[in-house]
This record gives C-alpha cells, sequence and structure tokens, in this order.
C-alpha cells in the first residue's frame, strides 16, 4: 500500500464516522490524517521498514499510527470493515458524486434503499425523491450524469 491508499481508507473512515454521526472531533482526527498522509514526501511504508514512528508525524497520533500499521502489514483495516459493514449498502459509493455529502448519501441509502449511483440515476430519471425535493433532486440527476460521464470506462477511468 502506498500512501493514497491509505490515505484513502482514512478519507472514507472520516465519511463513514460522519454518516454514523459520530463525534466531530474523531470525523476530523481521520480527516487531517488522510490530508496528511496524501501529502506526505515519504512512503509510510517505508517508514515502517526502517523502523521508524509513525507518531513523529504530525496529524498521526497513537490510533491513527496503529491502523496504518495494521494496514501495511494485512493490507486491510478491521475497524474500516466493521465500519463498512454497519453502514447502508453503497454510502461510500454515492458520495463519490459531487453535491453528496454523508447526510445526503446516508439518506438516500438508509432511508431510500439506493446502494448504487446507477439505482440514484434511475430514482432521479422517475422523478423527485422524497425529502429531497423537485430542485436538489434535478442538481443532482445533473452532478450524476456528470459523475457517470467522467467516470465512464471510454474516458479511461473506472467508477468506483
Amino acid at each position: 500500500m502506498d500512501n493514497r491508499d491509505i490515505a484513502d481508507v482514512f478519507a472514507a473512515i472520516a465519511d463513514l464516522l460522519a454518516v454514523q454521526n459520530e463525534s466531530a472531533f474523531k470525523i476530523r482526527a481521520y480527516r487531517t490524517a488522510a490530508e496528511t498522509i496524501s501529502t506526505y514526501p515519504d512512503e509510510l511504508r517505508d517508514i515502517v521498514a526502517r523502523g521508524g514512528d509513525l507518531r513523529d508525524i504530525s496529524g498521526i497520533g497513537e490510533a491513527i499510527a496503529k491502523k496504518t500499521n495494521e494496514l501495511l502489514s494485512t493490507g486491510r483495516l478491521e475497524f474500516f470493515e466493521r465500519l463498512k459493514s454497519s453502514s447502508p449498502p453503497g454510502v461510500l459509493d454515492l458520495m463519490e458524486v459531487p453535491g453528496i455529502g454523508p447526510r445526503t448519501a446516508a439518506k438516500l441509502a438508509g432511508e431510500l434503499g439506493i446502494a448504487s449511483v446507477e439505482q440514484l440515476e434511475a430514482a432521479l430519471q422517475r422523478g423527485p425523491l422524497p425529502g429531497l425535493g423537485e430542485a436538489r433532486s434535478r442538481t443532482l440527476l445533473k452532478a450524476v450524469s456528470e459523475f457517470r460521464q467522467r467516470t465512464s470506462p471510454q474516458h479511461g477511468i473506472a467508477p468506483g
């Protein structure tokens, strides 16, 4: 795993914590870690391989360092897997669409049972979604359409 992969996991954790209405402090800690790691000049795997302490990096405390070591040694993070399984299916995928944050994604996935960008697009094409209103639904449909165009295989970027 490189720094980008690790940062992506921590950013997803922050999003899932926001969906679950966790404390702002906890969410901010994971977002800060993701930002720090994504821009850090040295690969964390190299620092760990040399016996370095990740806690020496500003923005990485003991909990994040332990989770990073788990990611580096196993390629997965049990905490992240538990968070994903306790969240509505598809919530992370929905948040990839510009304009869909944790609250909207939780509403779409949890309350309306929409588990993918494709399902969201189909639901929006049928009309305004309950609780979102006509204008917000139109805005989301446009965002979904632009997102799907940008991530379509013909553009060389795979979705997800």
